[in-house]
């Protein structure tokens, strides 16, 4: 299992947004669809779904967060063709960033904000190096730009199986980014490759609860953990989510609750959903506990 999974908050659209990437996508299926009742939006979507060898998970539960492009997705592909094959079907109704073509460190690349919000850099890499094929990024703005590296290591120092691999810095002359913060960067999480950059420009996007990473864990003991170091919002902390010093929002989830909820019966999905509706941080047992129960 993923260790680390990147979650999509839509207002509506989990449910076609997961099947048009896979429609994008090569090594791409939805895994399963869930709905929850009586939840504080209603009712909600939950899809899993692997994109491209990756796996995400997308929630329609109304329009609370905007997804916006301060986390996006590196798409590394074989060859030219490749990418201009994947940007004209994921562009189509969206904004580019950065317009597909020849780049000093790629010679093909673009960065698109497709038709869900959703930020894709989809780039040429003739061998991936990474042997992953999409790479989440943070992107640190306003006030959290030049926080960049700060944050690697932070998050270096917490997961394990971790490592920074590679810093790459702004020079002097590339104003208005301050000399040696972050440009592009690679970074190791429980074996997962990650970038982060800093960016001083003219943004009006932060990190938000519209992306935000779960953490699968087996034990309490390691739902403790994870809380206890990454947790710095007390106000945000609700079923399961919280978040860090940095503004990015984490899920410390039980790694068996998307099994509880396909599983179980209508009755046992309720019961659990409830229990968990009313938790900040999870609490394995009486999860079993009211899962077990007549």
């Amino acid at each position: 299992m993923q260790k680390i999974i990147p979650h999509l908050w839509f207002d509506k659209e989990a449910k076609e947004a997961a099947e048009f990437y896979v429609s994008v996508f090569k090594n791409s299926k939805v895994n399963s669809i869930n709905t929850l009742h009586d939840t504080p939006s209603g009712s909600v979507d939950i899809v899993s779904a692997t994109i491209s060898n990756f796996d995400f998970v997308f929630l329609s539960a109304g329009p609370h967060f905007k997804i916006n492009p301060s986390i996006s997705f590196i798409v590394i592909l074989p060859t030219p063709e490749d990418v201009e094959a994947i940007w004209n079907k994921i562009s189509v109704g969206g904004t580019a960033l950065m317009e597909l073509g020849e780049y000093p460190f790629s010679k093909k690349y673009g960065w698109i904000q497709d038709r869900y919000g959703v930020s894709w850099q989809i780039i040429f890499m003739e061998e991936n190096v990474l042997k992953q094929d999409i790479v989440p990024t943070l992107m640190f703005t306003k006030e959290r730009a030049g926080k960049a590296e700060e944050a690697i290591n932070f998050y270096a120092s917490i997961f394990k199986n971790s490592e920074v691999k590679y810093l790459y810095r702004y020079e002097k002359n590339e104003s208005p980014e301050d000399e040696g913060t972050i440009k592009y960067s690679e970074f190791i999480l429980e074996g997962q490759y990650f970038s982060a950059m800093d960016s001083k420009q003219a943004h009006e996007f932060v990190f938000n609860e519209a992306t935000s990473f779960m953490v699968n864990c087996d034990t309490q003991e390691e739902i403790d953990y994870y809380w206890n170091k990454l947790s710095a919002v007390p106000e945000a902390e609700q079923c399961g989510w919280l978040k860090d010093k940095y503004g990015v929002s984490w899920q410390i989830v039980p790694s068996n609750l998307d099994d509880l909820l396909n599983r179980g019966t209508p009755e046992q999905v309720e019961r659990v959903t409830q229990a968990f509706l009313m938790m900040k941080k999870f609490d394995l047992a009486e999860l079993d506990r009211v899962y077990k129960s007549n």
